[in-house]
């Protein structure tokens, strides 16, 4: 079976690129790490003219009630741009578990900015400063407030206790976790992507000893690693998506196996990029750092690779 995104997709993907590249989002991310989340506001608004965060909103609410591999296309492009604010949380997982409620009108709108804590995948809610609601989602769901802040690696991303708040509904809180691991996998394949794509760039341009560093045989050979573990990955990524959308019953396995790989793909991308550029890539004055502190908050989000690996082995 061959699976390609339609022309549909592709100018989705397309759009989405041409937005964010004209945004200046590493100046948001580090005004976000800062505490002034005005300029990634602006790219939220930008992402809900393009409608990405009406993607899993119920057509009834203004939303888009999309094809989950609409948002593996979307949170692909937001991973290669490193989005700051709690993309996963709010695009991915916040509309299933608000399920009818009003709210998300202003979520589809972008007129909400939506946070998670799922313990234990996720016990802690990502910029639950800067969301508009914060949800606890556990046995049921509820309305939470924000406790103590917990410092990331990425400054970009601060993480915080939360304590229900109000009454408490029901929801499929399964789903919406294999939809949050999903969107995690599907930004880690972005992320890659830009690592390597920064790095093959570099490699052309960086000469030692009279060459340039991408005609030597250890930096091609690592580029090269690189780009097989991002290329394998992807497939993956969106196999997970169509067995999401089908409610497979291998979904569970489908979806670790998605995140198990595009963890460790980032990862042997970040690592290539980093060697490739040297100390000067994570130089904080880089905008190759913000996608290696990216690539190292995502990969323990929504699951970290061992437990996936654990219930992929379980599914077998």
């Amino acid at each position: 079976m061959r699976f390609d995104l339609d022309a549909q997709q592709r100018d989705f993907a397309a759009s989405i690129d041409a937005a964010l590249a004209a945004a200046d989002v590493p100046g948001a991310v580090r005004a976000w790490a800062a505490g002034d989340t005005t300029p990634g506001r602006k790219v939220w608004t930008q992402l809900a003219d393009l409608g990405i965060t009406a993607l899993l909103v119920p057509e009834r609410f203004d939303g888009l009630d999309a094809h989950p591999v609409d948002v593996v296309v979307a949170l692909e492009r937001l991973g290669r741009w490193c989005v700051p604010g709690p993309v996963t949380e709010s695009v991915a997982v916040a509309p299933l578990l608000l399920g009818d409620d009003e709210r998300c009108a202003a979520l589809a709108a972008g007129e909400l900015i939506v946070t998670v804590a799922m313990p234990p995948q996720a016990p802690r809610a990502v910029d639950a400063d800067a969301a508009g609601l914060v949800l606890l989602a556990d046995s049921r769901v509820s309305a939470a407030e924000a406790g103590q802040c917990h410092e990331c690696i990425d400054p970009s991303r601060r993480l915080f206790d939360v304590t229900a708040t109000g009454d408490a509904w029901d929801a499929d809180i399964a789903r919406a976790y294999e939809f949050g691991a999903l969107a995690t996998a599907a930004q880690l394949v972005g992320a890659g992507q830009a690592l390597l794509e920064a790095a093959v760039d570099y490699a052309k341009q960086r000469a030692q000893f009279g060459r340039v560093i991408g005609s030597y045989q250890a930096i091609k050979h690592k580029l090269a690693d690189a780009h097989i573990a991002v290329e394998l990955a992807r497939p993956l990524v969106y196999g997970a998506a169509l067995s999401l959308a089908t409610d497979s019953p291998d979904t569970a396995r489908d979806v670790s196996a998605a995140k198990a790989a595009s963890s460790e793909a980032a990862l042997l991308a970040a690592r290539a990029a980093l060697q490739t550029h040297g100390a000067i890539g994570f130089t904080a004055e880089h905008d190759l750092s913000l996608w290696l502190l990216r690539v190292q908050a995502l990969r323990p989000a929504w699951g970290d690779p061992a437990a996936h690996r654990r219930r992929v082995l379980e599914a077998l």
